[in-house]
């Protein structure tokens, strides 16, 4: 299936670039630009919960609780607040506002002309005025934009000027999702275009990656404006659409570029590199997609908007980078051959034998000769790094998730400092019921420990519908008393009913959603991943080593989330403050980890199945295909963390704990995961690694597992060397491949014009020896004493070995290598 892509690309390749950077360019320039005004601040809460019921009730009856938009905190300097002219300035300042932007200012209630006590502070250093603004859900917010500047100008001599409010937090919020997309484009991508150069050494390779993450980005803003037009779309979507997409689609390229380079560095022409290339590398971007995308979706089962909103925008953004990398790079590959090393400014790059035998090659060997040891080892270590979650906290967004020195946060923290009694984060009793139902919840709810002061009534019963508010003094307490709330709301004697609102019901809501959600989720990933690692690597032993491993790499790194946002380690250092965190980021950053990590096991595991269905032993196919993968998941990796570290350095505490948790998981995954504990499990399973019941076989066989893959032109090899790249790769001529597993006698071989002669991707100089050596004679080569074992044929289980059994009858392996390593010395001789 692949294989027959890559020869459409080949074809094609100078339309299919073109229809496809045309459609997103249209995509982005019709609705991409229009994303910034779609996007919606809302979408935080679970549409079905109590509160949310409560709140629309209250709503309809009374209309929007603006009460706490926007708070003018005046502190004294040495003023007098309550003297007249000051008091004066003050008032003319905010009705200049009011008047002049009537649109957006439906009220002011300000200490400096009413003259109510209960805004002054007891101790006359403080004193406020709370500005109501027009319109619901994101219309607040455009408001509070139009009047911003007018606030921040307000100015008392002999007193500081601060603003704050549920719309000025959430505005500063916004303002701080906005900069992590800026910063990410200004500063991410040009330190990953160094870091590509570096990679690749050449300026035309390291430019393909870039075009598919860029490319990647305009039509997944195309498709998120789109989704926004249709069905709510948080803002934060955005910026973690842009962080995985960004990242991950560099990585498929990174991928495909190697691969792409590879090929052509074992003297295979351009339509055979382009082919080999799309048929491996291309394949496992599709379905290291798919696994990131599956991770993705299980965000769907919770109701939360804004979590849906993220998993529908970065599904969009892995799929586009899937796609471009499959269809735009080999067709762009074709059209330059050799030239894609254009403008080398460091040499890189070298043979597969060079590269089973250097570092990456050896680091394997070593783990799989301690393989005990290092498994042992690490899963305790990565046991010990997840004992911090058993400590995790959860809560709500609110001002504590900007920077401690932030002036919204610092306005709100003030105005909370000084009057407790009017949070702007309160408790609600919506009461619907007689005057004796409001009496009954009044009495009981006031018995209730931990409130700032007694409950009141904000909104006189109307249309049998009241309205009682208070503040909870610590957050920490919100579970208790909403909890006791509730249990008055059940135990109600009067007629009537009670619903709890208010922010902190939403939040204790939003973590009983995550409890009740998140065990369904975590059985749909592993058991789709399962499936799906199954049909990719054609047995069910490793997918299940896959999924273990990816659950001990995803808790590792939640409790070293949980020790530095919780616990508070490190705080200081990156400038935030410890505390709970928000429940859905959770469930968030679950999926993004599992998703990442799957991403690279079908990278890593992938070429050992090659090497596999190519006649390595299992010590053999395992430091191969960790040799040649090592240094590009590491190089995919060091990319991501660039991208994600961008994001690190976000104003956002949620956007931080998801860019130090993909750091954290990438360092984690990307080195003690990928190149020691897979290797070492992998070795101690042996055969074992290989084994699937039949029909999973052939299930695995019809998606295009073990494509064969082409080499060198037979009949160009003894005729003389090829022409040059511009002729190869203008050539639309797919030469049929003969595969591993012809008779040994060439002779019985009936070879087509320019048939082509199979080439594994195995070293000659890796194979095991034709006579049985000393094992300690073979051990340089491999590292390993046992390294020259392989399946026995006469193996009972052999049959269930399914893709990667050997064929009876065909060419010894080592044979194929001996004749081309013989085609390669011919090649060599009459190049020079």
């Amino acid at each position: 299936m692949f294989t027959r892509w890559g020869d459409f690309a080949f074809r094609f390749r100078r339309i299919i670039p073109a229809v496809i950077i045309a459609l997103i360019g249209v995509l982005y320039l019709g609705v991409g630009t229009q994303l910034g005004d779609r996007m919606s601040q809302e979408g935080w809460d679970d549409p079905h919960s109590d509160s949310t019921r409560a709140a629309q009730i209250e709503q309809e009856t009374f209309g929007r609780d603006a009460s706490g938009d926007v708070i003018v905190l005046v502190t004294s300097d040495g003023a007098d607040l309550t003297d007249p002219a000051l008091q004066e300035n003050v008032t003319s300042q905010l009705n200049a506002i009011a008047v002049g932007n009537q649109d957006a200012v439906a009220g002011v209630t300000s200490y400096f002309d009413t003259g109510h006590e209960q805004m002054l502070a007891e101790d006359g250093s403080s004193a406020f005025a709370a500005i109501s603004l027009h319109g619901t859900e994101d219309e607040v917010l455009e408001n509070f934009r139009v009047i911003e500047d007018d606030l921040h100008s307000i100015s008392v001599d002999g007193a500081t000027v601060e603003i704050g409010g549920a719309t000025a937090v959430a505005g500063a919020l916004d303002s701080g999702m906005g900069d992590d997309i800026q910063r990410a484009e200004l500063i991410g991508l040009p330190v990953v275009a160094l870091l590509l150069l570096v990679i690749f050494g050449s300026v035309v390779a390291a430019f393909m990656p870039l075009i598919v993450g860029v490319l990647s980005i305009l039509g997944s803003m195309g498709i998120l404006s789109v989704l926004a037009g249709i069905t709510q779309v948080n803002t934060f979507s955005q910026s973690v659409v842009t962080l995985l997409g960004l990242g991950l689609a560099i990585d498929y390229g990174l991928f495909m570029v190697s691969r792409f380079r590879e090929e052509l560095a074992e003297g295979n022409d351009t339509r055979t590199a382009v082919r080999n290339t799309t048929a491996s590398a291309g394949k496992t971007v599709v379905f290291s997609a798919l696994m990131v995308a599956v991770a993705l979706s299980s965000l769907l089962m919770f109701p939360q908007a804004f979590l849906k909103s993220v998993a529908y925008g970065a599904i969009s953004a892995v799929g586009l980078a899937a796609l471009i990398s499959v269809a735009v790079l080999p067709s762009i590959f074709a059209m330059l051959g050799h030239r894609i090393d254009k403008w080398t400014i460091i040499r890189r790059g070298r043979t597969r034998d060079a590269t089973v035998q250097s570092w990456w090659g050896k680091v394997p060997a070593f783990a799989m000769k301690h393989a005990k040891l290092m498994t042992v080892g690490i899963v305790a270590l990565l046991i010990l790094l997840t004992i911090p979650l058993s400590g995790v906290k959860f809560g709500g967004i609110n001002e504590t998730y900007l920077p401690p020195d932030n002036s919204t946060r610092v306005a709100q923290s003030h105005f909370d400092e000084d009057f407790p009694e009017f949070r702007t984060d309160p408790v609600k009793l919506v009461v619907e019921g007689d005057n004796a139902a409001v009496g009954e919840v009044f009495q009981k709810a006031n018995a209730v420990e931990g409130l700032t002061g007694t409950f009141q009534v904000t909104q006189p019963t109307k249309g049998g519908v009241t309205v009682l508010s208070a503040g909870i003094a610590d957050r920490d307490d919100n579970d208790r008393v909403v909890n006791e709330l509730r249990d008055i709301a059940h135990g109600l004697n009067a007629d009537g009913t009670v619903l709890v609102a208010g922010t902190p019901a939403m939040e204790i809501e939003s973590i009983e959603a995550l409890f009740d959600k998140l065990p369904w989720m975590l059985v749909y990933i592993i058991a789709a991943t399962f499936i799906l690692l199954s049909l990719v690597f054609g047995s069910v032993i490793l997918p299940a080593k896959a999924v273990i491993m990816n659950l001990l790499g995803t808790g590792a790194t939640l409790g070293i989330l949980t020790a530095l946002f919780v616990d508070g380690v490190g705080a200081d250092l990156f400038n935030f403050s410890p505390g709970p965190l928000m429940s859905p980021v959770l469930v968030l950053i679950v999926a993004i980890i599992y998703g990442l990590s799957t991403d690279y096991e079908v990278f890593l595991v992938s070429r050992m199945v090659e090497a596999r269905a190519h006649g390595a032993s299992t010590p053999q196919a395992i430091r191969f295909g960790t040799a040649t993968t090592g240094g590009i998941i590491t190089a995919a990796a060091l990319i991501m963390i660039v991208v994600a570290g961008a994001f690190a350095f976000s104003d956002i505490v949620m956007m931080k704990y998801i860019a130090f948790g993909m750091i954290a998981a990438l360092v984690i995954d990307a080195t003690v995961i990928r190149m020691l504990l897979v290797p070492a499990v992998m070795y101690l399973l042996r055969e074992d690694c290989w084994w699937a019941p039949k029909w999973v076989t052939a299930l695995s066989r019809k998606i295009g597992h073990n494509e064969q893959l082409e080499g060198f032109s037979h009949d160009s090899t003894i005729a003389g060397p090829a022409t040059d790249t511009a002729t190869a790769a203008d050539t639309d001529e797919a030469p049929e491949p003969v595969t591993v597993g012809a008779p040994a006698d060439p002779s019985e071989v009936s070879r087509p014009a320019g048939a082509v002669v199979s080439r594994s991707p195995i070293p000659e100089a890796y194979e095991a020896p034709e006579a049985p050596l000393d094992p300690a004679d073979h051990a340089d080569s491999v590292g390993l004493s046992d390294s020259v074992d392989s399946a026995d044929p006469a193996d009972p289980d052999a049959d269930f070995y399914g893709a990667h059994a050997t064929t009876d009858g065909a060419i010894p392996f080592t044979e194929l290598m001996r004749r081309l390593q013989d085609e390669r010395e011919r090649r060599e001789k009459r190049e020079h």
